[in-house]
């Protein structure tokens, strides 16, 4: 059985425990989650169909019918093409399975979400993620050694940009941005996981800044948050560096200020504790130092498929931490019009019970967590 059937196993297990007939989805990360197949929704539906009770089914447009099947390890393909619509596959499926109550994919286009209430109108409907989202948030092996192997071309990549040093100061942004997308694919990534930001001086105050045309100067904070893919799972890290020259002592302060919080949060990671008292870890240093109203955003967010999904880690947040769960601890301090300061790092909540495997790397922070990031979290290049 592969792991992605064992996930679909899993997932038709809860949708009895949750009330639910069946799963409907369109091409997402919930889709390649249960089967390996790659997509993007497209106006031609692709749908794959999974009942509690039996085995999944895809309808796909003929055009895409081999490469569904070369993919993933659902046997029962169906086809429709242009001339008929998808009616006559998907028709007999629907009314053989009669649902009372199906899930759809959260992020399925509204035609074909609408096109379903159509076909079943005596149905209920709800999102998938009722399901999915506890299964997804603890990662197997598979997962955590591409998440790992990810994390390992980030921290390569930040290797090279600290080597830049003084030589970094008169690039702009954007420059260096486009030299960090070229080191993670050469240290084995996939593309980039989401856009690369560079804040340099006042631009880090931004803690989504676009990169742009500012050039670095010496002295500058610069704020560098960039992944990339492995095997479709992504890294994620934030450093906040000054090339060359001295930055001021308030940059100092603050730096180290949140370099403690970062390490005070994860250190609290551990099975039992909640995502909150993660948050409250972070916040409760931030806001002793003083910079309480300039931490703006949550202590961080799971990461697997999606860079962005469960669990969050943000203030009151009663989810449990389980063995499995990945997510960012990325605490920030940010003044307008002067820098801004994160660091981040993605970290595992660990197994106390069982022995880590090879490829784990645990650190002195506690027993825990495992952190997949281990670049220097320190200002100077």
């Amino acid at each position: 059985m592969t792991a992605f059937e064992r996930r679909t196993r899993r997932a038709q297990s809860r949708l009895d425990a949750v009330g639910a007939d069946a799963l409907a989805l369109t091409p997402g990360r919930d889709s390649y989650y249960l089967t390996g197949v790659d997509a993007e929704q497209s106006d031609r539906l692709l749908l794959l169909v999974v009942p509690a009770d039996c085995d999944p089914t895809f309808v796909v447009p003929t055009l895409e019918a081999d490469s569904v099947r070369a993919a993933t390890w659902v046997d029962d393909v169906r086809t429709w093409d242009d001339e008929t619509g998808p009616d006559p596959a998907l028709d007999p499926l629907l009314d053989a399975l009669s649902p009372s109550r199906i899930l759809l994919a959260d992020r399925m286009w509204a035609q074909f979400s609408l096109s379903l209430r159509d076909r079943l109108p005596d149905a209920s409907f709800g999102l998938a993620s009722e399901v999915l989202s506890p299964l997804r948030q603890r990662k197997d092996a598979r997962e955590l050694d591409a998440l790992r192997a990810a994390a390992d071309a980030a921290d390569a990549t930040m290797r090279d940009v600290r080597a830049l040093g003084a030589d970094a100061v008169g690039t702009t942004e954007a420059e260096l941005a486009d030299f960090v997308e070229e080191r993670l694919e050469a240290h084995g990534g996939t593309g980039v996981a989401f856009e690369t930001i560079v804040g340099a001086g006042p631009n880090g105050a931004d803690p989504h800044h676009a990169s742009g045309d500012r050039k670095i100067r010496s002295g500058d904070p610069v704020v560098l948050d960039f992944g990339t893919r492995v095997d479709a799972y992504p890294s994620d890290q934030t450093r906040t560096v000054v090339f060359d020259g001295e930055p001021s002592a308030e940059f100092q302060r603050v730096h180290e200020v949140v370099r403690e919080a970062q390490s005070r949060a994860v250190a609290a990671v551990e099975p039992g504790v909640t995502a909150g008292a993660v948050d409250r870890a972070a916040r409760e240093v931030i806001e002793d130092a003083g910079y309480g109203e300039r931490f703006v955003h949550r202590t961080g967010h799971g990461v697997g498929l999606d860079v962005h999904e469960a669990p969050d880690i943000v203030a009151g947040s009663e989810t449990t931490l389980e063995p499995g769960m990945v997510f960012s601890v990325e605490p920030g301090v940010y003044l307008p019009g002067r820098f801004g300061v994160r660091i981040e790092d993605l970290v595992v909540v660990a197994d106390s019970e069982e022995p880590r495997s090879s490829g784990s790397r645990p650190t002195a922070d506690d027993d825990g967590a495992e952190r997949l990031n281990h670049t220097d979290r320190r200002w100077r290049c």
